[in-house]
């Protein structure tokens, strides 16, 4: 018999949850449940860093903010950790930013979780009401930009390498796929 994650049985609540602090792997709450994953590769975090990097112009010229891998409270005891968020104003001490401050949330899709991030995050993301998703294959840098209609996103663009992605909402900003991609 294995041993509960983290010494924990039964659901999470946020402040169990929070209370955890800082650990290797990526942690996330959804409805009661832990959600655990290895540290992302660092193909992973560079993309999200570039990605962060490329929108942080568009971000800071709308007075809007860029942020990489924070807790989003979608409601209580839904709590991911986007790879990448634009967000309004928040506070920048407080552990956790709520669902209604983000504009754009981006997703960089690991070989391991591409079913959480392509059906189970998105469903989330949009009943949140999160105007845009963003969705980054990290090994073509394809884009694959949704825009939410009603309760459920749609596809807006999918933009592959050779392409340039162009926002004009919630940031306006220009992303090639090859940009975001390690140099070889």
């Amino acid at each position: 018999m294995t041993a509960p994650v983290f010494g924990h049985g039964g659901p999470w609540t946020e402040e169990e949850y929070l209370a955890l602090g800082d650990t290797p792997e990526r942690v996330e709450l959804f409805d009661g449940s832990l959600f655990v994953t290895p540290a992302p590769t660092p193909r992973h975090q560079r993309v999200a860093r570039l990605l962060a990097n490329a929108l942080e112009p568009g971000a800071d010229a709308a007075g809007l903010h860029v942020h990489e891998a924070v807790n989003v409270r979608l409601k209580p005891g839904r709590m991911p950790i986007p790879d990448v968020v634009v967000t309004g104003e928040i506070d920048f001490d407080e552990p956790v930013v709520d669902a209604a401050s983000v504009k754009l949330v981006c997703e960089i899709i690991s070989p391991g979780n591409a079913a959480a991030d392509r059906v189970l995050k998105m469903h989330y993301y949009a009943e949140a009401g999160i105007g845009w998703y963003l969705l980054v294959e990290q090994d073509t840098g394809a884009l694959h930009l949704h825009r939410l209609e009603g309760r459920h996103y749609v596809e807006h663009s999918v933009t592959k390498p050779g392409g340039t992605l162009r926002l004009t909402a919630p940031v306006l900003a220009e992303i090639s796929p090859e940009a975001l991609l390690p140099r070889r």
